[in-house]
C-alpha cells in the first residue's frame, strides 16, 4: 500500500455532486453557429488561417500555434466562416477577443483522419507532434499545451506520471462519469504518456474517496497495468497540483516551480484521453464532457459538447429558467468566476456550467471589517498568510506581495470560504497578480527601449570618435604639407626661380611648388582620398539610420547618395593609384593645360565630358527605373538637361573657325594667361559692351540676365524641395530677392 500524505489546512465545503452524476453522459443538438475563440490556452494564442466565407470540415485546423506555448484550433463541425471578430469569452475579466464564428451546416461531416494502430512504432517525436497538432490543451486547470508538459529538459529526469482524477472542486462532476465510462481510454492514454516521458517508475492515477464507482472502473481497467489507482480521502482543494504531488508521494514543489523540477508530470484524466483519441483515432480536440448543474435548470446532467457551442444554447438544451437563476458561474462555486452574459462559448477548459437559484447561491454579504481571527490561514492549503497578503493587497505594495509568495496562491478560495467578514480575498490576489504581471511586463518593455537607447548612444559615439580620429588625421597631413611647403621654399634657389618665371608675369615661389612639387602633389591626392573615404562613411551611417526609419523615399535617395561618394572615393583612388605609378610627370598643371588648348580644342574637350557624364547619368537612370527608385523622375530630367547641353556645345562647336586658321599669337596668349587675367578680360570686354550701350539697352541686358539667374535659382529651390534640404529657406529667399529684382527692372521699361 502506497503512503498517503495530509496537506495542510482545506476544508469541507458542501459536494452538490449528486445533482448531475447519477445519468450518463448525453448530447446535445448542434447549434446554429459555434464561437472558437483563438486563445483557449496558457500561452500565444493561435492565428487564423481561414478567411470570411471559407468552407471547413470537422476537425480542419482553422488557427495555427504562435511559439511553444500554443496550441493549434479546430473547427468543431462542418460549416462556413461568417466572422473573424472580437467576441465576449469565457474569462474572469470579462473582456472581447478574437474569434472564429462558424455557421453549423448541420453535416457534422470529418476531415480525412490519421488513425495509427499502434504508436509504439513511431518515433516519439512523431507521437508528441500527433498530441501537439490535436490541440490537446490541460482540460481540468488552466488549458496548458499537452505537448510542453510532455517535453521536459533534459536534466530533468521524470520517475513519476499522476493523473488527477480528483475532482474535488463541488458540482462538478464531469472527471467522475468520464472514468466511470471511459476508464479504458484514460488507461490507455495514461500508457501513452508513460511512454511518451521514457516510462517513469511510477504511474499513478489518483482519486479521492468520495468516487467509489470511478474507483471500481478504473482500478478494473488497470487490473493488469503497472498503473496504480489510489483512493484518498476527500478534502478541498487537494485536486490542486501541487496538493496532490504532497498527498501521493510527500514531495513539495519549491516555490515558483514545477513540478518536473522533483521529476512529476501531472495530468488531468480527461486530458489523458484526449491525448489518447487524437494519436489512436487522429481526432483533435473539438469536443469535452462538460457539467451542466444548478436549481435554475429542469435538467441537469453531463454533456460532451462541441467547443465554441454558445452557453445560450446549451442552457436552452436543459429547460433553463432565467427568473431562478441567481448567477452564471464558469466552474464551480469555489475557484469558478461570474459571467455577466451567457452568449459566450464553450473552451478547452470549460468544465462546468453552474447556474444556481437565489435560495440555492444567495448574495454574497457584504464584506466586515477584518477581525484577525486567523482562520484563512488555517484554512491555506498553500501554507501562506492570507491577512497579511490581504492587507499588502489593499495597500498596493507589491514588494511585500512578492516577498509573501502571493504567487504560490492557487486561488483555491478556502480562505473567502472560512472568513467570518465575508472578505472577497481570492478576488484582491487575483488583482493583485494582475497588477504585478503588468509591472512586469512594463518593465521588460522599458529595460528594452533602455537597451536600444544605449547601444544607439555608444554607436553614435563611437562614429564621432571615427570622425576625431579623421579630423585629426587629415590635420597632420596638412600640417605635413606645410612643412613641406616650407621646406620647399628655403631649399629653392634664385637660379630655378629664373628658370620657371613666365615672360609676362613670374609665378611666385608659393604657386610653382604648389603646381609642380610631387610631394605636395601626392598628398593633395591623399587628402582627396581621405575626404571622399570620410564623405562614403557618412552616407553608410546616414544610410543605416534611414533604414531603421523605414522610409523608403529616403532611403532610395540615401542609397543615391552613397553611390556617388562611393564612385568619387574610386575616382580618388584612381588619380592616386596613377600617380604613385607614373610619378609626378603625369601630374601636369590643370590651368595650365586647359589655357593651353585652342578655343576649338576646348569645345572639343567639352564636349567629350557631357558625352562621358551623359553615359554615367543613363546608367543610373536605368538603375533606377528597373528598381522602381522614387529618384527615377529626377534622373530622367538630368539625362535631358546634359543632352541639351551636349547639343549646345555641338552647335557652338561648328560655328568656331578651324584650329588651323587661329592665329600664333592667340595660342601663345592662351597658354600664358592665368585664370585671374582671363576672368579680368572678360570683365573688362563686359564693361566695354556695357559702356556703348543705352540706358534702355543696359536695362534689357540687366533682365535678360535676371531672368537666367532667378531660372537657376528657381531649379535650385525645386531639387532642394525634392531633397528637403536645410538650406530651403535660403534658396527661397534667394528666388524671392530676384523676383524682386526683376519687377523693379521691369518697371524701368
Amino acid at each position: 500500500m502506497r503512503k498517503i500524505w495530509d496537506i495542510p489546512g482545506g476544508v469541507h465545503p458542501p459536494e452538490n455532486k449528486s445533482q448531475s452524476n447519477t445519468t450518463p453522459i448525453t448530447s446535445i443538438p448542434l447549434p446554429k453557429e459555434v464561437i472558437l475563440p483563438l486563445g483557449q490556452h496558457i500561452g500565444s494564442e493561435a492565428i487564423a488561417k481561414v478567411a470570411v466565407g471559407d468552407y471547413v470540415l470537422k476537425g480542419q485546423v482553422i488557427a495555427e500555434p504562435q511559439g511553444l506555448v500554443s496550441a493549434p484550433i479546430h473547427a468543431s463541425t462542418s460549416g462556413t466562416v461568417t466572422a473573424i471578430e472580437a467576441r465576449p469569452i469565457p474569462h474572469a475579466s470579462g473582456l472581447n477577443a478574437l474569434c472564429i464564428v462558424l455557421e453549423c451546416d448541420g453535416k457534422d461531416e470529418w476531415i480525412d483522419l490519421s488513425p495509427c494502430e499502434d504508436y509504439r512504432l513511431l518515433d516519439k517525436v512523431e507521437v508528441l507532434a500527433k498530441i501537439r497538432e490535436g490541440g490537446i490543451a490541460g482540460m481540468g486547470g488552466a488549458g496548458f499545451p499537452t505537448a510542453v508538459k510532455l517535453s521536459p529538459h533534459a536534466n530533468q529526469k521524470i520517475d513519476t506520471l499522476i493523473l488527477n482524477g480528483t475532482e474535488c472542486e463541488p458540482y462538478i462532476t464531469a472527471d467522475d462519469v468520464l472514468m466511470r465510462e471511459r476508464a479504458g481510454e484514460i488507461i490507455a492514454g495514461a500508457e501513452l504518456l508513460a511512454y511518451l516521458l521514457d516510462s517513469p517508475e511510477n504511474v499513478i492515477i489518483g482519486i479521492e474517496d468520495n468516487k467509489p464507482q470511478a474507483i471500481a472502473a478504473m482500478q478494473a481497467a488497470a487490473a493488469d497495468k503497472a498503473i496504480e489507482v489510489i483512493e484518498f480521502p476527500t478534502k478541498y482543494p487537494s485536486g490542486g497540483e501541487k496538493q496532490l504531488i504532497h498527498i501521493l508521494t510527500g514531495k513539495e514543489v519549491p516555490s515558483g516551480g514545477i513540478p518536473a523540477q522533483v521529476g512529476i508530470v501531472v495530468q488531468n484524466v480527461a486530458t489523458a484521453a484526449a491525448a489518447y483519441r487524437a494519436v489512436k483515432y487522429g481526432e483533435p480536440l473539438v469536443q469535452r464532457v462538460t457539467t451542466v448543474v444548478g436549481e435554475a435548470l429542469n435538467i441537469q446532467r453531463n454533456i460532451e459538447v462541441l467547443l465554441g457551442t454558445p452557453i445560450d444554447h446549451v442552457l436552452q438544451q436543459h429547460d433553463f429558467e432565467p427568473d431562478q437563476c441567481a448567477r452564471l458561474i464558469i466552474g464551480g462555486p469555489m475557484m469558478g468566476y461570474a459571467m455577466a452574459r451567457s452568449d459566450i462559448p464553450v473552451v478547452k477548459t470549460t468544465n462546468c456550467l453552474l447556474v444556481p437559484s437565489h435560495e440555492e447561491m444567495p448574495e454574497q454579504e457584504q464584506a466586515q471589517p477584518c477581525i484577525r481571527c486567523g482562520m484563512c490561514a488555517q484554512a491555506c492549503p498553500a501554507s501562506l498568510l492570507p491577512q497579511q497578503l490581504y492587507w499588502y493587497a489593499k495597500a498596493e505594495d507589491t514588494e511585500k506581495l512578492n516577498a509573501h509568495n502571493l504567487f504560490d496562491c492557487i486561488e483555491c478560495g478556502a480562505c473567502s470560504f472560512v472568513c467570518p467578514s465575508n472578505i472577497p480575498l481570492v478576488q484582491y490576489y487575483r488583482a493583485s497578480k494582475g497588477t504585478i504581471r503588468q509591472q512586469e511586463a512594463d518593465k521588460v518593455k522599458s529595460d528594452r527601449s533602455r537597451q536600444r537607447f544605449e547601444f544607439r548612444q555608444e554607436r553614435l559615439a563611437k562614429a564621432q570618435a571615427e570622425k576625431e580620429a579623421k579630423r585629426i588625421a587629415r590635420k597632420k597631413a596638412a600640417e605635413e604639407a606645410k612643412r613641406l611647403l616650407a621646406e620647399q621654399k628655403d631649399n629653392q634657389s634664385s637660379e630655378q626661380q629664373s628658370a620657371t618665371a613666365a615672360p609676362q608675369k613670374a609665378p611666385t615661389k608659393a604657386s610653382t611648388v604648389k603646381s609642380d612639387d610631387p610631394d605636395l602633389q601626392r598628398g593633395k591626392l591623399e587628402r582627396a582620398v581621405a575626404g571622399a573615404k570620410s564623405r562614403v562613411s557618412r552616407a553608410q551611417e546616414q544610410l543605416e539610420t534611414g533604414k531603421q526609419e523605414a522610409d523608403q523615399a529616403r532611403i532610395e535617395s540615401l542609397e543615391a547618395r552613397l553611390k556617388q561618394a562611393q564612385q568619387k572615393l574610386s575616382d580618388a583612388e584612381s588619380k592616386l593609384a596613377e600617380f604613385n605609378t607614373n610619378g609626378a610627370a603625369v601630374q601636369a598643371n590643370p590651368i595650365k593645360e586647359k589655357l593651353a588648348l585652342s578655343p576649338r580644342e576646348k569645345q572639343e574637350k567639352s564636349i567629350a565630358t557631357l558625352k562621358k557624364r551623359i553615359a554615367t547619368a543613363e546608367e543610373k537612370l536605368a538603375e533606377a527605373v528597373q528598381s522602381g527608385a522614387a529618384s527615377a523622375d529626377a534622373l530622367q530630367q538630368g539625362v535631358e538637361k546634359l543632352r541639351t547641353k551636349l547639343a549646345d556645345a555641338e552647335s557652338e562647336l561648328a560655328s568656331l573657325p578651324a584650329q588651323a586658321e587661329q592665329t600664333e599669337e592667340s595660342e601663345v596668349d592662351a597658354q600664358v594667361m592665368s585664370a585671374a587675367d582671363i576672368a579680368i578680360e572678360k570683365a573688362k570686354a563686359k564693361t566695354a559692351a556695357m559702356a556703348n550701350m543705352s540706358d534702355q539697352e543696359k536695362t534689357q541686358a540687366q533682365i535678360e540676365s535676371l531672368k537666367g539667374r532667378l531660372e537657376k535659382a528657381q531649379q535650385r529651390l525645386k531639387k532642394a524641395e525634392e531633397e528637403n534640404s536645410e538650406h530651403l529657406d535660403a534658396f527661397k529667399s534667394s528666388v524671392e530677392k530676384l523676383e524682386a529684382k526683376l519687377r523693379e527692372a521691369e518697371e524701368k521699361v
